[in-house]
């Protein structure tokens, strides 16, 4: 576990935590559907490729609930969403890019960031492992 004050972008994170941006994995609810939704980790230097996570989930359409709703499906505030003690465990979709490394992850509290094996993350929650994501834009 990492504690540091306020940061303001993925690169002030990483400098705090002393890390790499890449290692920082974003925790993303993505909703499929009225009460069915999911969690997609991300690296913090990619983004999800909606086209990419659609055909994995066999849907045509997805988006990204606003925040008042994402803490409602999940107990946590924006920039603090973890699947760690999430209020409902939703299933998780892990980018192909993560496993293998230690990568570092919100914790539910602002300030706060967990340390974890990108492996034993994908064992705890039997996430899905899938090519998901694409260089974020510059």
């Amino acid at each position: 576990m990492t504690e540091h004050g306020p940061v303001s972008s993925l690169a002030e994170a990483a400098a705090v935590r002393g890390i790499m941006p890449a290692d920082i994995v974003k925790t993303l609810v993505v909703r499929r559907a009225d009460d069915d939704y999911l969690f997609v980790l991300v690296p913090g230097d990619r983004e999800i490729s909606w086209p990419k996570l659609r055909a994995l989930l066999g849907v045509s359409r997805l988006s990204m609930p606003d925040a008042g709703t994402a803490k409602a499906a999940t107990g946590y505030e924006r920039g603090t969403i973890t699947p760690f003690g999430s209020s409902t465990r939703w299933p998780v979709v892990v980018d192909a890019t993560i496993p293998g490394r230690r990568v570092s992850m919100g914790s539910g509290r602002h300030g706060v960031a967990l340390g974890v094996a990108a492996d034993d993350l994908v064992r705890v929650f039997e996430a899905q492992v899938a090519d998901i994501s694409e260089p974020q834009a510059p």
